[in-house]
């Protein structure tokens, strides 16, 4: 069995302690909140620490004492009784429908995994093996740096693409890097614009922010496909045809030209470009705006007028307005409009993506990016489908903070290829998911309270460590041990492969960039959350932008296409999946709490007009089909859905599902126009009612 010890040493508490302490953590999960966490620890009969209670640190700026409503049940996922806690290996073929393991040692479980790593390595080259892995949990210790082994062996990159990257191409294209509006200067916004983002249950931090600016008479606008919880919050929302964003945005930009609403003395010095956005918003009357985005013409003219009108506008966009095969440019024309009001020269003025570029981290070598070669192959993880199919060669797949089984695009097909007699899969994982359930090896992993890391985050400015407050249950460990291990195994003498969290803290601190001045690994354990060293009043780009310009680039100008993917008479509705507000991606599946309060079954929402052109009714199932799959699901008829458009809320496990499938059966491979992402909201689909 390999060493394995606690990176942070502990002493024993007298007999005389407590039985419950409170110890203060960062969420791990894949949300811009990355919320500073207040954790109660009990000690049982048996003299194991589990954590009993989880709520907000109510000392911190922005997360302000309170937790989300899924993360606060994170203790019974934390002590779920189905969780893996020692190696496992598969028994029976991945074909049959139950899957049956057996109990193996660290040593047996590595050992295999190793041999038949270097078996691929030495017949077939580094490029057999792939690595794929999300946002399971952001740290980066346990997922960025976890990457270094399988570059020191040369195996494929795997693009991150599922969720940011075209969003991220789009800003850059206009902006450089990811800079925000300080969550905390909200409140003195007098306009809030929701764009393409269901903030009440995505980034719900930011509702306090959001109340003050209220009662200091700001006014909420949301502009999104289908009535949510925060169209209810909002004063006004505008039930936006998907994927016509872009159409908006150009709409809105022809009444800031043609009414003067426009910051001229900005535009001249801080932007590039304006007579092509000019020209190109010329045509975008509001006639022409409210026919192609389905808003009704006044409900264009309100919203170009708010926008141009008040100061200082903040527009918060969301991810999801790029789930389209035009999805960048749809999210570029949004972020460009602070542009031409400069609201970028206001407190709590501007437009919000991320955050995430303050954190100016040296990552030259984290995750041994100084490894890459050039001449490295590349996997868009959205094609993973492809990527599994017996022609791409592949020999083994290791699986680590990512369920692909249920959040990959063509799920059939990815099952299917995991499925592979000749495919070796190793899974690492905290819990029984369905692609754990499809591994050969299933290797127990810690969870956030069990192992240090460092937390950067896309939301608020405040940089978080985590020490390891638990003793890690059974045999799990981290994601960096074992793949420590299997360097060893494989004799891998990359220094990077080895680093503690120390030495990964050091390195990435290492920068003379002012945004890290005074933040040192020292004073972050002793705080647990520093905020950046920025200006009180942090204006990014009231000046201009980090691009090789200096400017906010507005040209080329965003265009409105429409998808190459238009319904038709065999499929014509536009099928979105939007996130619900009890999950967060596929983490909580297994909670049968948070299942019920999602109403117990995925289901299909559908306006009533489609219920009755296509025979379908309310609580009865029917079957969804795309071009690629199909899903059973509940029907709920309802007008928080438009005609023409089919709403899932969430990403269930098919396990949760009535016929077992993931709503991403139904999702296809298709790449959006900027940054290779994923098009979960492009799918057109027709709906039947099941029957018996």
């Amino acid at each position: 069995m390999g060493d394995f010890r606690p990176a942070c040493p502990r002493t024993l508490a007298p007999m005389t302690a407590p039985s419950t302490r409170d110890v203060f953590l960062t969420c791990p999960l894949d949300c811009p909140d990355a919320c500073r966490l207040r954790i109660t620890l009990a000690r049982g009969e048996d003299g194991v620490e589990r954590a009993v209670k989880l709520t907000g640190d109510a000392d911190h700026p922005y997360t302000r004492g309170f937790a989300c409503a899924k993360t606060v049940h994170y203790p019974a996922r934390q002590n779920h009784p189905d969780r893996p806690l020692y190696p496992l290996r598969r028994v029976n073929p991945k074909t049959d429908p139950e899957p049956r393991f057996e109990r193996v040692t660290w040593d047996e479980a590595l050992d295999d995994i190793a041999a038949r790593l270097r078996t691929l390595l030495d017949t077939r080259g580094p490029s057999t093996i792939l690595r794929y892995h999300y946002a399971g949990t952001m740290g980066l210790m346990e997922n960025s740096h976890a990457h270094a082994l399988w570059r020191a062996l040369g195996t494929p990159e795997l693009d991150e693409t599922i969720c940011a990257t075209a969003g991220t191409a789009a800003w850059q294209v206009g902006y450089g890097p990811r800079y925000g509006v300080d969550p905390l200067d909200v409140p003195h916004a007098r306009l809030i614009i929701l764009w393409g983002i269901n903030s009440l249950s995505t980034n719900i931090h930011l509702t306090p922010q959001m109340t003050a600016a209220r009662k200091n008479g700001a006014r909420i606008i949301h502009i999104d496909p289908y009535r949510n919880r925060t169209s209810q919050y909002a004063d006004t929302h505008l039930k936006l045809r998907p994927g016509t964003d872009a159409a908006l945005a150009l709409g809105v930009m022809h009444e800031l030209f043609a009414h003067g609403w426009t910051d001229e003395a900005y535009i001249a010095e801080a932007t590039r470009g304006v007579e092509e956005l000019r020209e190109a918003a010329r045509e975008w009357t509001p006639e022409r705006t409210a026919e192609v985005t389905g808003l009704t013409v006044e409900e264009v003219r309100d919203l170009a007028r708010a926008i141009g009108t008040t100061r200082p506008t903040y527009i918060r966009v969301g991810y999801g307005m790029t789930r389209h095969e035009n999805g960048g440019t749809n999210l570029r024309a949004v972020t460009l409009i602070p542009a031409l009001t400069g609201d970028w020269r206001h407190r709590g003025g501007g437009v919000v993506l991320s955050t995430s570029g303050a954190f100016a981290l040296n990552r030259t070598r984290l995750g041994g990016a100084h490894l890459v070669r050039p001449e490295t192959p590349h996997v868009n993880m959205n094609e993973l489908a492809n990527a599994l199919a017996p022609e791409a060669g592949f020999g083994a797949v290791i699986v680590y903070n990512c369920n692909p089984a249920v959040v990959a695009p063509d799920s059939g097909r990815v099952r299917a290829g995991l499925q592979r007699d000749d495919l070796l899969v190793v899974v690492l994982e905290q819990a029984m998911t369905e692609t754990a359930r499809l591994a050969d090896y299933v290797l127990p992993a810690t969870t956030f309270m069990e192992h240090p890391d460092l937390y950067p985050s896309y939301g608020h400015h405040w940089l978080g460590y985590n020490e390891a407050v638990l003793e890690a249950p059974g045999e799990t460990r981290p994601n960096t041990w074992v793949f420590q291990q299997l360097a060893r195994r494989l004799g891998v003498t990359e220094p990077s492969v080895c680093w503690t969290v120390d030495d990964l803290m050091r390195e990435v601190l290492a920068t003379d960039h002012p945004h890290l001045a005074g933040v040192t690994p020292e004073r972050l354990k002793a705080k647990g959350s520093v905020r950046l060293n920025l200006p009180e009043t942090f204006l990014p780009y009231a000046h201009g932008a980090p691009t090789p310009s200096g400017k906010v680039e507005l040209s080329p100008a965003p265009r409105h296409q429409e998808p190459e993917a238009r319904l038709n008479a065999d499929y014509p509705l536009r099928l979105i999946t939007p996130p619900a507000h009890h999950f967060l991606n596929s983490t909580y599946g297994n909670l049968e709490r948070l299942n019920r309060a999602e109403g117990g079954e995925p289901q299909v929402l559908v306006h009533p007009f489609d219920a009755g052109t296509y025979g379908l009714t309310d609580g009865e199932r029917a079957l969804i089909r795309s071009e690629v799959g199909q899903a059973l699901r509940r029907v709920k008829v309802t007008e928080a859905a438009q005609p023409g458009v089919a709403v899932v809320e969430g990403t269930w496990w098919g396990l949760s599902a009535p016929d077992g499938t993931s709503i991403n059966a139904l999702t296809a491979q298709t790449l959006t126009d900027l940054g290779g992402g994923s098009t979960f909201h492009n799918t057109r689909v027709r709906i039947e009612a099941a029957g018996d």
